[in-house]
């Protein structure tokens, strides 16, 4: 067997090859990216999707086909996908679906620290979650198997630590077994969720969690839910990367490792309670496990309210088991982040600033302009929210005020879920006009410059079809669509951005220049599409307009 150093991320990549995936799709969000990406140089079929419910939606219809397929996104990314996997619980799936979720406690790179292990509970789905690389690895199978016998799609939880720390994994020799062959069986009552299928489709999801939990208390799901005997005097309850932080912390103490986190093993827990003289539940983010084996009746201690916050550590873990209340000391600063100094939205944001802009702002590296020097962003909610926000704030401001508003997204963003917030500024348009500036940098710059579809390129960078923003934008009826270079010509911008403000038309401005740590990689693979055009010229002459043809 092979020994490799590998970051949780990667270790699920070389998991689902081994494991035999069909498919991986998904949108980049940190700490999840890698995975896909790492996928995809191992030679899996990967995918960016415009959006996490489109992932998702894909992901399902695959498995549908019998398929075994991986679905990615980080923990903000579960809630776009939220429609449609409450009911795929319903539906099931005929080969294998895994959604990775991945949390980030303490928001290294994220607007909250949401716990999505309340997801499964909320839906119904079984929720798998490792500690390090090499229970990724492993525990990926077991999450395969699991989503293969009880034909229900799987959240696979992992955390920012648990995603981007490296350490050994001893991988298999193989896949688990050869990958079904994909085909299409006709179950209406079963995909078909109107009223009248989705009432059973629930009884047997419910069905399906009684077994799952009894399972998960039994031999067979030993390597998932494991009590290690030692020091009676203290029993620690506890799951993913906070079993490291408390094995470390306590070492003489019993451990209760939890890995099935959803259905939760109540029954060993209640045995493992009654077998220590006391029973602490030490897990990373919301209470959780301890809420859960509280209103079952299980006496255990859990942490207070300030070691909700943030990620865990082993210092934190021995705060908690000592019950020490004191102030934590406040964590060292550091360097906060900053635009480039090249980055083309300073040109941007030094005009918002000057003409005292009321600035509806999104997710993206465009977010820094909320920060000194210029401190030009006044709402920051959600991915594609700017839009919304900015029509919102438009429509009952007083008109001097309502004038100043400008919604600014990117690139990125706006493919993933601006765009209905254009449609609706068509559909219900303020009295005053409102203007959208779309910061086109041509790649998915905060999550390390990933492909999306208005930049032409797949996830491994070849040629695909490109969305053409402005073409969009038109076709939704915006009156006024403008694409400027802010950086070649400054006083332009500005000018053309006091016009679009002082008029009642709408307008969307595309500010567009490559960022400056994609440039040099987007010229070589602009290179790479024209040779292949070259080496096949009626299929070059068809990607032309129409009206070029």
């Amino acid at each position: 067997m092979e020994r490799k150093l590998l970051s949780g991320d990667e270790a699920v990549a070389l998991a689902a090859m081994h494991a035999g995936i069909a498919l991986g799709t998904g949108y980049p969000g940190t700490p999840s990216t890698e995975i896909l990406e790492a996928f995809s140089e191992l030679g899996g079929r990967a995918q960016w999707a415009p959006n996490e419910k489109v992932a998702l939606e894909v992901g399902l219809g695959a498995a549908f086909a019998n398929a075994r397929t991986l679905v990615t996104m980080k923990h903000v990314g579960l809630n776009v996908a939220a429609d449609p996997l409450f009911t795929a619980a319903y539906t099931g799936v005929a080969g294998a679906l895994i959604v990775v979720t991945a949390d980030d406690p303490g928001m290294a790179s994220s607007q909250n620290e949401q716990d999505n292990r309340r997801y499964a509970v909320a839906a119904g789905l079984p929720c798998v979650e490792p500690a390090d690389s090499q229970e990724a690895y492993d525990f990926f199978f077991r999450a395969v198997e699991i989503s293969g016998r009880w034909h229900l799609p799987v959240l696979f939880r992992m955390t920012t630590r648990v995603c981007h720390s490296k350490s050994v994994v001893i991988a298999r020799d193989g896949a688990i077994a050869a990958p079904p062959a994909t085909h299409f069986e006709h179950d209406i009552s079963g995909r078909v969720m109107i009223p009248a299928n989705a009432r059973p489709a629930h009884r047997r999801l419910r069905a399906k969690l009684a077994e799952i939990a009894a399972w998960g208390e039994g031999p067979e799901a030993a390597d998932l839910n494991r009590v290690e005997p030692g020091d009676r005097s203290v029993g620690i309850v506890t799951a993913g990367v906070s079993y490291l932080h408390a094995a470390e912390a306590a070492p003489g103490a019993s451990f209760l490792k939890i890995g099935l986190v959803n259905p939760l093993p109540i029954e060993l827990a209640r045995a493992f309670a009654a077998g220590v003289e006391r029973t602490v539940v030490i897990e990373e983010g919301d209470p959780v496990i301890a809420d859960a084996l509280r209103a079952a009746g299980i006496a255990i201690e859990s942490k207070i309210e300030m070691f909700r916050f943030g990620e865990l550590d082993v210092a934190r873990a021995r705060r908690i088991l000592a019950g020490d209340t004191t102030p934590e000391p406040a964590p060292a600063r550091g360097k906060p982040p900053e635009l480039c100094p090249a980055c083309p939205y300073h040109t941007v944001y030094a005009a918002l600033q000057k003409h005292d802009c009321i600035v509806a702002g999104d997710i993206g590296c465009y977010t820094l302009g909320v920060l000194p020097p210029y401190r030009a962003m006044d709402t920051c909610v959600a991915m594609g929210a700017s839009i919304g926000v900015g029509l919102g704030l438009r429509h009952v401001l007083p008109e001097a005020e309502a004038r100043r508003v400008v919604s600014v997204i990117g690139d990125s963003t706006f493919v993933h879920s601006g765009i209905s917030g254009l449609v609706e500024m068509a559909y219900n348009p303020p009295s005053t006009g409102h203007v959208v500036l779309i910061l086109d940098n041509g790649t998915t710059a905060m999550t390390g410059q990933q492909e999306h579809p208005a930049t032409g390129r797949t996830l491994d960078h070849l040629p695909t079809g490109k969305l053409s923003i402005e073409g969009l934008a038109t076709a939704i009826g915006i009156g006024s669509v403008t694409v400027i270079d802010p950086y070649a010509d400054p006083e332009g911008f500005e000018r053309l951005l006091l016009d679009r403000l002082a008029s009642s038309e709408l307008s969307v401005i595309v500010a567009r220049r490559p960022c400056i740590l994609a440039a040099a990689d987007i010229r070589k693979w602009e290179q790479q599409a024209a040779a292949l055009r070259a080496q096949a010229p009626a299929q070059a002459a068809f990607d032309l307009p129409l009206e070029e043809r």
